[in-house]
């Protein structure tokens, strides 16, 4: 029998953003393979977790290209990008943390290719004067990413509606980094 790869990451994934603590005989169970299967693709927990980082830099790139950060003003492209970073949130959530589990002082070349251009997107809107510029591009893309994290943590847990995911990352962070004008 043939495993489909892509099948067993997105079951992984679904999982393990709803449980991050699953075991690999749970991720194995939620994958409807045998543990001995899981473990032909994946040695352990370390290298699904790069696997699964690999399928959420590609989704977050697709998702960042779809935005097209470089179009208009730099606010409305951050709610494109949030809207299009809608369905990955929970993946990359987990990757979030479990990162911080396994990179230690190495950065995956993805994540940093991504977060210079998401960073380019703060960087021009700090340029036309809509963002402050006494908020790094570096710290607004972070807080961009925390932000997407706690609200899929917080809608899976259910203390928020799904509807809105967009609504509080885009209000809270655009209200916190755009430049007021002083009268």
């Amino acid at each position: 029998m043939s495993v489909d790869r892509t099948q067993v990451l997105r079951s992984a994934a679904a999982l393990l953003s709803r449980k991050s603590t699953a075991t690999m005989d749970e991720v194995a169970r939620a994958a409807g393979i045998g543990r001995a299967t899981l473990h032909r693709h994946f040695a352990g927990r370390e290298a699904l977790v790069r696997a699964l980082e690999e399928m959420g830099l590609q989704e977050l790139e697709a998702a960042i290209d779809t935005a097209a950060l470089d179009e208009g003003p730099a606010d409305e492209a951050v709610r494109r990008l949030v809207a299009g970073i809608e369905p990955l949130a929970p993946l990359l959530a987990l990757l979030v943390s479990e990162n911080q589990l396994f990179e230690g002082d190495q950065q995956n070349e993805g994540w940093a290719r991504l977060d210079a251009r998401v960073s380019q997107l703060f960087r021009r809107g700090q340029e036309q004067g809509v963002f402050r510029i006494d908020l790094t591009p570096a710290w607004l893309t972070e807080a961009l990413y925390g932000l997407v994290g706690s609200a899929a943590w917080s809608v899976q847990d259910g203390r928020v509606a799904a509807k809105d995911f967009q609504y509080m990352i885009v209000e809270l962070l655009l209200g916190g980094a755009r430049r007021s004008v002083e009268r």
